[in-house]
């Protein structure tokens, strides 16, 4: 049954002021006048994961702004991406019932932590977040940053990473409105080692790099794919780390890494359908992404986890049928696809 409130509209009218977060893809806003539509079935959500929307909903308090309620959510999708209307219903008539039992819209935050659609984000998305939500609330970055910020300029050795928390880099990469994080970062990433590299790039990914930035990785990128010892897993972190570059960029960092015989491990291929899935809107990138994904070397599992996902992309969607069924695709590709439809 329908309540005809949205989950938005219930909780702006306790006084709170929201922001919306998707947690699933990326750490990024979603404007309240998409998500409001989405939450009205007029929209399907912009960065659908695993059939689910995945997002964080930060209540900001007028009596106390500087400390935000932060829930997160995941809130079951159909075949197009739109809100099952169900699990919204749910949660409203929970706040229905908790608010007929408590004085205080703040207790909200307590119960909701134990109902069937929270759920707890992996501690790297979490401090993404929490990065975010203080820029974004003109609050200070943690007590982390400043060790981060001195890591990033070189001065205790690039090798002395280990001291650094993943929570000062989640802080830098926040920043990058600031034209000295840009520049800290330029100068740092010919010399970052692997373990903090990806682990930078991890933040990364959450932010448009710029021209600037976007060089930087592409050359360290470039760098990695002329290394046969490089492991996937760092060529995969810098291509996430350019995952919202300008498309021409994107596309050609997502190419220039399928040409690559690492491109068939599951960590690259997760990077593109994951994080770097507007690469696949252009008709050439898909070809090769999925070609590659149907190869002998990888797994058929890796390829209906792949597909099944980018299918779920409303954006993505005709553009991924186009080619899975393009007379011109191999005969690979057509089993491969025709397998997953009939598992």
């Amino acid at each position: 049954m329908s309540t005809g409130t949205t989950l938005t509209e219930f909780l702006e009218g306790t006084g709170a002021r929201l922001r919306f977060y998707d947690m699933g893809r990326r750490v990024t806003p979603i404007p309240r006048a998409e998500f409001l539509a989405f939450e009205r079935n007029e929209a399907p959500y912009p960065y659908p994961l695993q059939q689910k929307a995945w997002f964080a909903i930060v209540q900001q308090h007028p009596e106390n702004p500087e400390e935000p309620v932060i829930w997160f959510l995941r809130f079951d999708l159909d075949e197009q991406a739109k809100l099952v209307l169900a699990t919204r219903d749910y949660l409203i008539h929970r706040f229905v019932e908790i608010a007929s039992d408590t004085a205080g819209a703040r207790e909200y935050g307590e119960a909701m932590r134990d109902n069937p659609y929270a759920f707890a984000p992996r501690d790297d998305k979490m401090a993404n977040l929490h990065a975010r939500v203080h820029r974004d609330l003109g609050l200070g970055p943690s007590q982390y940053f400043a060790h981060a910020r001195d890591y990033l300029s070189g001065k205790p050795g690039w090798e002395q990473w280990s001291f650094v928390a993943y929570q000062g880099l989640a802080d830098i990469a926040a920043r990058l409105e600031e034209p000295e994080t840009i520049g800290l970062l330029v100068s740092a990433l010919p010399h970052l080692p692997q373990e903090p590299l990806v682990a930078l790039c991890q933040c990364l990914e959450n932010y448009p790099p710029g021209p600037e930035l976007g060089a930087a990785l592409r050359q360290r990128l470039e760098r990695a794919l002329g290394d046969q010892g490089a492991p996937a897993t760092l060529m995969a972190g810098l291509l996430r780390a350019q995952s919202q570059a300008e498309p021409v960029q994107l596309a050609d960092a997502v190419m220039s890494l399928l040409r690559d015989p690492r491109a068939t491990d599951p960590e690259v291929l997760a990077a593109v359908a994951g994080r770097a899935w507007e690469a696949l809107l252009q008709p050439e990138v898909a070809k090769a992404y999925l070609e590659i994904l149907a190869s002998a070397p990888v797994a058929p599992n890796v390829f209906d986890q792949c597909v099944a996902d980018l299918l779920h992309l409303p954006t993505l969607q005709p553009h991924i049928l186009s080619v899975l069924r393009a007379p011109d695709r191999s005969d690979r590709l057509a089993n491969a696809f025709q397998s997953m439809l009939q598992r």
